[in-house]
């Protein structure tokens, strides 16, 4: 089909978008073992919230465990980029495994607010989704009950404390920032007392990808978020797309998408969660382009240049 004869499509595509400093981290750091210890390298739970990325490291010579018990001895292991409660460093070097951290290093500043807290008696409100592996680690910093997760605005406006006068909240890194805002503004309202982390603990990526689909949303006729389906940052853009009364969809590739969801559409958003590759991004504006005589924009509204360091004995390798 020529471009005269396909549909014409005006694809905005949002900036940021993808990768994070974290992800990209965490991904380096498996490349890097592999390279440094050879295959196998053993991974507790999934590096990173995206099959292709997975699917590519575990060619490579990863391989995927949801427990340390599941490693075999004598094998390097790396903890994924979304944190381990603190039993899982200790049992691997009981087990005297070599293990690599690749704890996104924000997670990292909420797990040791967590335990400052904690040391100077507050009681914590950890606001987050029941489940993820993000609030599980964070969790299993501090000593059971020392901490109680919020969901919801409705949890908020429920709990009852035990001392109400030694409250502290702090937050899974990738939430809705809207969501968590009425969340906080609840908490602070019921217990004016309560003592908020020292900065924003939803992290700069999660917060600029929103931002960044905001500033696109209502000039579009749908919205595509390119994401896995356990992603919690994406399925969040997916939620501030619709918010701005924009359709949106969750798709973990080009291959996932159907067209039909397309008709009617002259002006498509797309955007990437921060656990998605720009390959996927270019895989589907190349699968569109096939279709439709396709318009190519990409509206930016900040430009990120946070890096993080690698763990110690991984640099040289680097």
């Amino acid at each position: 089909m020529s471009n005269s004869t396909k549909p014409a499509l005006d694809l905005v595509i949002a900036a940021p978008r993808g990768f994070c400093a974290g992800v990209d981290r965490a991904i380096h750091i498996v490349e890097l073992a592999i390279e440094r210890y050879g295959a196998p390298v053993y991974v507790r739970h999934e590096i990173v919230h995206n099959k292709f990325v997975v699917d590519s490291l575990r060619a490579k010579g990863a391989v995927f465990v949801e427990e340390l018990e599941e490693v075999p001895d004598g094998v390097p292991v790396v903890f994924s980029a979304h944190g381990v409660p603190k039993s899982v460093p200790v049992e691997a070097r009981d087990r005297g495994l070599d293990y690599l951290d690749a704890t996104c290093p924000l997670v990292s500043k909420v797990h040791k607010q967590a335990e400052r807290l904690v040391e100077i008696g507050r009681h914590i409100l950890f606001i987050g989704h029941a489940g993820h592996p993000e609030v599980i680690g964070t969790f299993g910093q501090v000593p059971d009950g020392a901490m109680t997760l919020i969901e919801t605005l409705e949890d908020a406006q429920a709990f009852t404390p035990a001392d109400p006068d030694n409250l502290a909240f702090l937050t899974q890194t990738t939430l809705s920032v809207d969501d968590t805002a009425d969340v906080v503004a609840a908490l602070v309202a019921r217990f004016p007392g309560i003592k908020a982390p020292r900065g924003e603990d939803i992290c700069y990526a999660t917060s600029n990808r929103q931002a960044a689909v905001k500033a696109i949303a209502k000039s579009c006729d749908a919205m595509l978020v390119i994401g896995a389906t356990n992603s919690s940052n994406s399925l969040r853009l997916v939620e501030v797309a619709e918010r701005q009364g924009t359709p949106a969809r969750l798709i973990p590739r080009a291959a996932d998408l159907d067209l039909a969801l397309l008709k009617g559409v002259k002006t498509l958003g797309i955007t990437a969660g921060a656990s998605a590759p720009e390959f996927l991004v270019r895989e589907l504006v190349g699968l569109l382009a096939e279709h439709y005589a396709i318009t190519e924009r990409e509206v930016e509204t900040t430009r990120e240049t946070i890096a993080f360091k690698l763990p110690r004995g991984l640099e040289a390798v680097a």
